[in-house]
């Protein structure tokens, strides 16, 4: 079925959704994006997303063409123009089209793209019976070079290192810092359980703090469950008691081996289930 997408003030069929080849977001990867999620027609966290987007844009010097609500407004008629109540959502600002080179002063009209769709990044029987993960050889780029606080258009890093993953057999892998210690997957973030204690890298690890991984923190907390920022090396989470990554298209999926280590028993552990149905009762209870 042809999907409608939002492209800068209207619907169009995704077959008329075009952007220039000039445009900037695909010569050099200039631009910002968000993925959301919606759950029984309503957007989980919406103003968090927008709210780090506007801060992503702000940190590459992009004005972004359209307000928050009425941005806001759009991602809803995306949705219900394909039917999607519960879906995922791809949002895109590009920097526009341009000239063949770098300087984003010669570009101009920046393309506000909103897509819409159902996805499923694991298979479902990983969710019952946990992840097995590696540790890539890719780090995580250096936080001096782009803050991993910008969710920018260029993801060839954690490409890289999902390519590693996949030629050793996973489907997910474990990205380092520059210091060794454990930022986060390729495309979610990491807790691990130790003592009864859920731990995850802080900001300065490296880290993109993902809308899951805040929702999850939340939840702990008000199920009395201690959670906290902790740096994190490789050992750790081999001795973790059990392990789990978060993400906005991936929700919360148990990992049960790391570098042909298994975690805990080997089986997704009584927190990480615990977190799971309750995020999972949260987002679609209010």
């Amino acid at each position: 079925m042809s999907r409608i997408v939002y492209l800068n003030d209207r619907l169009v069929p995704e077959e008329q959704a075009r952007v220039s080849v000039f445009d900037h977001g695909l010569l050099y990867g200039d631009g910002v994006f968000e993925g959301m999620r919606a759950y029984s027609g309503r957007v989980f966290r919406m103003q968090a997303h927008l709210d780090r987007l506007w801060d992503s844009a702000r940190a590459i010097a992009l004005e972004i063409p359209i307000g928050k609500e009425a941005l806001a407004h759009a991602v809803d008629e995306t949705l219900a123009a394909n039917q999607l109540p519960d879906g995922y959502v791809r949002l895109v600002i590009t920097r526009g089209a341009g000239t063949l080179g770098l300087d984003p002063a010669r570009t101009k009209n920046p393309q506000v793209i909103i897509i819409a769709d159902t996805i499923s990044l694991y298979p479902r029987e990983l969710y019952d019976r946990g992840l097995r993960i590696v540790t890539a050889a890719t780090q995580r780029s250096h936080p001096a070079t782009l803050s991993p606080r910008i969710k920018s258009l260029n993801y060839l890093n954690n490409i890289m290192a999902k390519l590693e993953g996949q030629q050793a057999g996973c489907v997910e892998a474990l990205m380092l810092n520059h210091k060794g210690e454990v930022a986060e997957c390729t495309a979610d973030n990491v807790f691990a359980v130790r003592r009864g204690i859920v731990l995850t890298p802080p900001p300065d690890a490296g880290i993109l703090e993902g809308i899951t991984r805040g929702a999850v923190m939340d939840l702990a907390k008000t199920a009395g469950i201690d959670c906290r920022e902790a740096t994190l090396t490789r050992h750790d989470l081999y001795t973790a008691d059990e392990m789990f990554i978060t993400g906005t298209a991936a929700e919360v999926v148990p990992v049960v081996e790391i570098d042909g280590r298994k975690i805990g028993d080997g089986i997704p552990g009584p927190i990480t289930k615990r977190l799971a149905a309750d995020f999972h009762a949260h987002v679609r209870g209010g």
